[in-house]
């Protein structure tokens, strides 16, 4: 029966279908630094029926294998893996089984499903004491009776180099109601502060470095009327004489457990509602010792009693901020993505609050240069579908998102996709200088507008409304964030701008540019690249080479 299996040794950009043998390359030289993590893959299958009910044990014999953490990579199901005028890149474009979720092996041991493709993924994180060379990895499947049933081999060579420290701010709106909702806990529990810290370390493991932090609950996708659940982060008192009082000893230990995980950077929660600063966020306020809910969709943007809030809280935050060390790490919102015939409501939300945060940048989603043409945006952060007309005008500080909109051509991270389309994020943010990249959903687990809470594991498309894989990039399991393919597959982007900014302080940027170019038929932008993993599994290889020359 052992030689009835069928493996692929695959690269960490292939995603293995059910039904599909699995044709993508592994790396041609197998090259990571020092402090770098090294993902691969082995698919595996068998047409034998007896494999039935039977399992594959798998061993690594290598001196890395102590630090070679290994994952069943999970099929999820995709009820809306796209919308109906995707381009020809998807995978799938009706409903059924997509591999994204990463589960851990407790034990080394998978079940095999006769006439299914399933994979599993190799993950090496290296020690800090790890000394560079070459270094052979076996991995190795046998069957119940200890045979082999297939084997690969390959040798990686550690860099006697670091990657150097990420430059490239990035961010994962981080929603802890979500994590409050799905875990059943109170938030502000033990076991939520817990859950958050975990989260938060596994985001900041993956090259997220900048922390949506809710100082009150964020005005984001939530239905108008409507309202999410409290996470507000800011105790606050109004007491009689009609003068506010403000508490920031749970932002405190936010930030706490937020630098201890790795962030280095904090995304003040927006100060009006989504899509044109109309009303204001559910602020919770203590009057009388009762807890009431002062602001929120009831309360206009441009109301007086709002006006007299924030020019009470935003110079006690502001001094708080200064006391926690925050000043050029700490970015505010206004409101998400305004549209153009918003501008002036923009405007006048801006003005609010500008004269306070002396200091603190301004950032929002948008995709009208008007908006930066106007003054009233520090850092623009605009889809990656509508970026041109802005890189073309040299916008200073200008930042990258994609959400569900930007489905065609550009770069996503949708379920559907193949891994390029992810992974390209990172060569597209290096050539064009953008600092910065944001997106909406970290850990998203709620339905559109949030009208329910889901079950992420079995809904993953927020009730048939963002194709799958945009609302969340990680799962809530019983001990905490589940990783993904997607997840992992980001990191790379980032770890890629890294070795190319580590190549350019070796040489010059143009060496790398002519690197990135190289072979490619047309110029690289946001929606022009090379549509295939090989192209980027053979350019951090080149990349890779250039280095280990130099150092």
């Amino acid at each position: 029966m052992s030689s009835t299996l069928q493996t692929v040794l695959l690269s960490s950009l292939a995603k293995v279908l059910p039904n599909e043998k699995p044709t993508s390359a592994f790396y041609e030289n197998p090259m990571c630094c020092l402090n770098e993590s090294f993902n691969f893959q082995v698919a595996y299958s068998s047409e034998n029926p007896n494999w039935l009910h039977q399992y594959i044990h798998i061993e690594i014999d290598s001196k890395l294998k102590d630090y070679i953490s290994i994952s069943s990579v999970e099929l999820v199901p995709s009820n809306f893996p796209c919308y109906a005028g995707a381009d020809a890149d998807y995978l799938m474009r009706t409903p059924g089984l997509l591999p994204d979720l990463l589960m851990p092996l407790k034990v080394p041991a998978v079940k095999v499903m006769p006439t299914q493709w399933r994979s599993l993924w190799f993950c090496l994180t290296p020690p800090a004491d790890l000394t560079a060379g070459d270094y052979p990895v076996t991995i190795s499947l046998k069957d119940g009776n200890g045979n082999i049933a297939a084997e690969h081999t390959f040798t990686l060579s550690v860099l006697n180099t670091y990657l150097p420290k990420q430059k490239t701010i990035h961010t994962e709106w981080f929603h802890t109601d979500g994590i409050a909702q799905f875990y059943n806990v109170p938030v502000f529990s033990e076991r939520y502060w817990d859950l958050v810290a975990n989260f938060m370390q596994t985001a900041a493991k993956h090259s997220v470095n900048m922390i949506l932090t809710p100082l009150f609950t964020p005005p984001l996708d939530t239905e108008v009327g409507g309202e999410r659940l409290t996470v507000q982060l800011v105790d606050i008192e109004l007491d009689d004489l009609g003068h506010y009082h403000f508490n920031f000893d749970k932002l405190a230990k936010w930030i706490k457990l937020a630098t201890e995980a790795g962030m280095e950077y904090f995304e003040i929660s927006h100060l009006f509602t989504q899509w044109g600063a109309n009303a204001t966020p559910k602020i919770m306020v203590r009057v009388n010792g009762e807890l009431q809910k002062r602001f929120g969709w009831h309360v206009a943007a441009k109301d007086e009693s709002y006006k007299a809030f924030l020019d009470a809280f935003l110079p006690a935050l502001k001094n708080f901020l200064d006391s926690q060390g925050l000043q050029g790490k700490c970015y505010f919102h206004i409101s998400d993505e305004p549209s153009l015939d918003q501008i002036d409501n923009y405007k006048e939300a801006h003005d609010l609050v500008q004269g306070h945060l002396e200091g603190y940048p301004l950032m929002d989603a948008l995709s009208n240069l008007e908006f930066y043409e106007k003054g009233i945006i520090d850092y623009p952060v605009c889809a990656n579908d509508h970026i041109t007309p802005f890189i073309e005008a040299k916008v200073p500080n200008l930042w990258a998102y994609y959400c569900c909109a930007q489905s065609v051509q550009v770069s996503n991270r949708f379920m559907a996709l193949p891994s390029f389309r992810n992974r390209i994020l990172g060569v597209q943010l290096y050539k064009y200088h953008i600092p910065g990249f944001l997106h909406w959903g970290y850990n998203f687990y709620n339905s559109h507008l949030s009208k329910r809470a889901i079950n992420p594991f079995l809904v993953t498309d927020a009730d048939m409304t963002f194709p799958s894989g945009d609302a969340f990039l990680v799962y809530p399991g019983e001990e905490g964030a589940l990783e993904s393919i997607r997840l992992k597959v980001l990191a790379e982007a980032f770890h890629d701008i890294r070795a190319f900014e580590l190549l350019e302080s070796l040489t010059s940027r143009e060496e790398v540019l002519a690197l990135i170019e190289e072979n490619t038929d047309e110029p690289i932008t946001f929606s022009v690249y090379p549509r295939t993993e090989t192209y980027l599994l053979k350019l951090r290889e080149k990349v890779n080479a250039k280095i280990a020359e130099l150092v």
